[in-house]
């Protein structure tokens, strides 16, 4: 049994199909990246996960126990956040204001403040600053924050490198080997495939909704990402 199970699911938006039969497995500890260009479902992927997408057939299994009909504020308890692209973060709250949401449902775990200051220190001296006028870099770095306030067993990451600076990508980057020495497994979803596959125990390819390639970035080689990538 793997801590995460995507069992044959295929997601709909209306009449348009945006996943198909996709199918994968994710163990406890690991950093699992999916990549693929613009529009192959990776985020659709995501957020069927996350629980606000619903498959129209097949399972989410989340350490065993079927997921497919709980409520996404519901899987935040048991141990599943998402940081979604484009940070979304409460541009009105300050910096500690939109980490204190991020404990609302009051799992126990590692991270808190302080923790979160450590492994972000370029948010400390801006703890009372309104989120709105952080750059975006800081932004990034305060939404992963505030999902790490929830103790997540299962952190959802989308496209957390869009639009950043290099230097902010790896000090992000840094931060996301650390996180498994937490207990928290990592599934990222990127575009930025030289960056994820540097941290990644396994990837899957995703082309027009169905994986195209998977296994360990080791084993595979750089034509068939490229070749998977863009269905050449």
């Amino acid at each position: 049994m793997s801590f995460l199970e995507v069992q044959d699911c295929n997601v709909f938006y209306g009449d348009f199909q945006a996943l198909f039969s996709v199918s994968f497995a994710i163990e406890q500890g690991q950093t699992f990246a999916v990549i693929g260009a613009n529009g192959a479902g990776k985020s659709t992927m995501l957020r069927t996960i996350a629980g606000l997408s619903r498959p129209r057939s097949g399972k989410i299994l989340f350490d065993g126990e079927p997921i497919d009909h709980v409520s996404a504020h519901k899987r935040v308890t048991m141990g599943i956040s998402m940081v979604p692209e484009g940070r979304r973060i409460f541009a009105s709250l300050s910096v500690n204001e939109n980490l204190e949401v991020g404990a609302y449902g009051g799992r126990k775990g590692d991270w808190g403040l302080e923790s979160i200051y450590e492994l972000f220190p370029l948010l400390k001296p801006l703890a009372t600053r309104q989120a709105a006028s952080l750059s975006g870099g800081e932004q990034q770095a305060l939404a992963i924050g505030r999902a790490l306030m929830s103790n997540p067993r299962l952190l959802l990451l989308d496209e957390v490198s869009l639009g950043l600076a290099p230097v902010v990508i790896k000090r992000i980057y840094e931060a996301m080997v650390e996180l498994p020495t937490h207990g928290t497994t990592i599934l990222v979803v990127e575009q930025d495939v030289q960056h994820v596959l540097t941290v990644a125990d396994h990837v899957a390819c995703f082309l027009e909704g169905r994986i195209s390639l998977e296994g360990k970035p080791s084993e595979l080689k750089s034509d068939e990402i490229t070749a998977a990538y863009f269905g050449m």
